[in-house]
């Protein structure tokens, strides 16, 4: 499973660059809205942090604008993904320009159903909202496993399923038993991932036993 991290924030992006565990990163424009820059700028630098894929998101809702603002927006660097709305003028942008070889992440997937859209369109990634969903009542990992079975069924559909709107580990574990492609993060959840209380204890019963010893390593 790749991990993508969800977040403008570069001084995050960087650090957690760093570790190696990282594989792409999401944007929207409500993230860049909070870090207070101008929205093209915020893209080109992470761009240059990450060297996978770096979604960003037109604002425009009718095709023909969404392609105006994708042309812009594929310029800043060779890893950017367009980001489209799961809308029927969404799907269009996204067939015009998949055919062009452009990387296109379809978001604000709430069924498998918008999901087989996606693919057909030939979209790179397709983003189901899974916190979302468990927010009015629904089941958000039981949409990734319709998707994700769907999709196996399929050898011409190569899009890739983007878990996004994840509030904690546990949608990362049942995410990755299902199969999912990548799941995209808020930096404390993915920080998260390395935590367990055991971990701690274990650790702790290590150095305190290493102490009595007097010894060092250097």
């Amino acid at each position: 499973m790749k991990f993508f991290i969800d977040t403008a924030d570069t001084k995050e992006i960087k650090e957690l660059a760093a570790t190696g565990m990282l594989d792409g990163v999401t944007t929207n424009p409500s993230l860049i809205a909070k870090s207070g820059r101008k929205f093209l700028d915020v893209v080109a630098e992470i761009c240059d942090l990450v060297e996978g894929p770096v979604s960003a998101e037109v604002t425009a809702l009718d095709a023909e604008t969404m392609l105006k603002e994708a042309a812009v927006l594929k310029k800043i660097a060779k890893n950017v993904a367009i980001k489209l709305p799961l809308t029927w003028d969404g799907l269009r942008a996204c067939r015009h320009l998949s055919d062009e070889g452009v990387m296109v992440n379809v978001t604000l997937c709430f069924s498998a159903a918008q999901a087989i859209l996606a693919a057909k369109a030939g979209a790179a990634f397709v983003s189901p909202f899974v916190g979302r969903l468990d927010d009015i009542g629904q089941d958000g990992m039981h949409l990734i496993e319709e998707i994700c079975t769907i999709y196996r069924q399929y050898d011409n559909f190569k899009t890739e399923v983007l878990v996004a709107s994840i509030r904690n580990p546990i949608h990362v574990t049942k995410a990755a038993k299902l199969g999912a492609h990548v799941a995209t993060l808020p930096p404390a959840v993915l920080k998260q991932l390395a935590q367990h209380v055991l971990t701690d204890k274990g650790l702790a019963q290590f150095l305190a036993d290493w102490q009595k010893t007097g010894d060092k390593i250097i």
